[in-house]
């Protein structure tokens, strides 16, 4: 139950992404839509928690809570501004990378027991995820060390986000709790964000994030849940397939084409979560 959990996050994630990505092709201000999907997510998981008297925070809950909100807003901010400094050929790909790192926390600091099949079938969804996402494409104007220090923050922002999930569950927080607090302090920071920037509002900016926001609700919300009944190591790799779904949402909305080494992605990604279930 817990790996369909997950599958249903990486789903959530994936179609959240991709209207990111169409967003993009309409000039709509990320942050804007960030900030708004945050906001409608926060005030849906605190009216739920209020009216079900299941909102019973701590000072512990808040804080991680915030921090984890916080760093998904930079990375993905860190994420958006370094597409704009560097190869986006290689963009994606390196910034998957940051799976890795509560992987190996999950199995060495939280003691997570996963055998050998398992392993292997981690390894093939961490492959297709870097290959899925590679596009050989050449990017003119790059500045690498501006590309270069956007790609290790938006990595350490995911990465530790990821670490700090395994910690909420670990600590056993109510998942409720953490929620809240997640996109209350997500939200506070794209607001202080847009006060720096002076971004205007706009109306498509609310609608996008509007909807956006209730997918995010659904899909943190089996996150959670995944992470609290199954092992974090299995979790986050089957998670971070979510960029298989933008690729598919791409050849339907976009008639973008499958590259055979996509294609061969796909299917490492298929024989990666069959195998974790063994």
């Amino acid at each position: 139950m817990w790996i369909l959990a997950a599958l249903t996050t990486s789903i959530g994630f994936g179609v959240n992404n991709t209207i990111f990505k169409w967003s993009g092709t309409k000039n709509l201000s990320k942050v804007q839509i960030q900030f708004f999907f945050y906001f409608m997510a926060f005030l849906l998981t605190l009216c739920y928690g209020s009216v079900s008297s299941r909102f019973h925070p701590s000072l512990l809950s808040i804080f991680l809570g915030s921090f984890i909100g916080i760093l998904n807003a930079n990375g993905n901010i860190q994420m958006s501004q370094s597409f704009e400094k560097g190869p986006a050929s290689l963009t994606s790909p390196l910034i998957a990378a940051n799976t890795i790192i509560p992987i190996i926390c999950a199995a060495f600091i939280f003691k997570e027991q996963i055998n050998g099949i398992q392993w292997i079938g981690i390894i093939c969804m961490l492959c297709a995820v870097f290959v899925i996402q590679y596009t050989p494409k050449h990017h003119t104007n790059t500045n690498y060390l501006a590309w270069m220090l956007r790609i290790l923050l938006s990595i350490l922002s995911f990465g530790i986000l990821g670490i700090l999930m395994k910690t909420t569950s670990y600590l056993h927080l109510h998942s409720l709790d953490v929620l809240v607090s997640m996109y209350g302090g997500g939200c506070l920071y794209l607001g202080i964000n847009m006060l720096i920037t002076r971004e205007k509002i706009a109306f498509p900016e609310i609608k996008t994030g509007t909807i956006i926001g209730i997918i995010s609700v659904i899909g943190y919300s089996c996150y959670f849940y995944a992470l609290n009944k199954g092992l974090g190591g299995i979790v986050f790799p089957i998670v971070s397939l979510n960029c298989l779904v933008v690729v598919l949402a791409g050849c339907y909305i976009y008639k973008e084409s499958l590259r055979s080494y996509q294609v061969a992605g796909i299917v490492a990604a298929l024989i990666g979560i069959v195998l974790t279930k063994i």
